[in-house]
């Protein structure tokens, strides 16, 4: 019995970082410095059909190209660099443990394992991904690895809505 003692101590370890990671506030900001709710459109989450992800998770922030990008929220950067969609990208895992995506930068100012918060610059608005071509903006979207079941519903991809959290309603604040 003792030599699984230790299988418990760990479990229960995990559960209080998740539980503490639930009750850090978000202190949310906007994204792009300069912007206002006239530089996105308050309909385009969660618009359907939108190119080859089928469904739009995020809102796009139009500014001119090199605009800086700081952290929506205080956060923890796990990925920086390229994805073919999104062109150069940040990803930063936050509080409530929810990643907040940054994508089609022009360029990124910041490294993985950084912690960051409102005054750190990100990087630059930009075209790069699948904006090549496109006004400049930033591609914004919230995830979480903790679902939402509530949030699923019967759009199309509506299943998915248990993960993607609607950012509009955090640029609104």
């Amino acid at each position: 019995m003792k030599k699984y003692s230790w299988i418990k101590k760990a479990l229960l370890a995990i559960l209080i970082i998740i539980v503490i990671g639930l009750f850090i506030p978000e202190n949310f900001k906007m994204p792009v410095l300069g912007a206002t709710t006239s530089s996105y459109n308050k309909e385009s989450f969660w618009y359907y059909p939108w190119g080859k992800s089928g469904t739009h998770k995020g809102v796009d922030i139009f500014a001119n190209t090199g605009t800086p990008i700081v952290s929506a929220t205080s956060g923890i950067v796990v990925y920086c660099g390229q994805l073919s969609r999104g062109g150069n990208v940040v990803l930063v895992l936050g509080p409530k443990w929810r990643l907040h995506y940054y994508a089609h930068l022009e360029k990124i100012n910041t490294s993985r394992f950084s912690i960051v918060g409102h005054q750190d610059t990100l990087g630059m608005v930009g075209t790069t991904g699948n904006a090549q071509g496109k006004s400049p903006h930033l591609h914004y979207s919230i995830t979480t690895l903790i679902p939402y079941f509530l949030n699923i519903d019967s759009s199309h991809q509506g299943w998915k809505k248990m993960f993607y959290l609607n950012p509009i309603v955090k640029l609104k604040k």
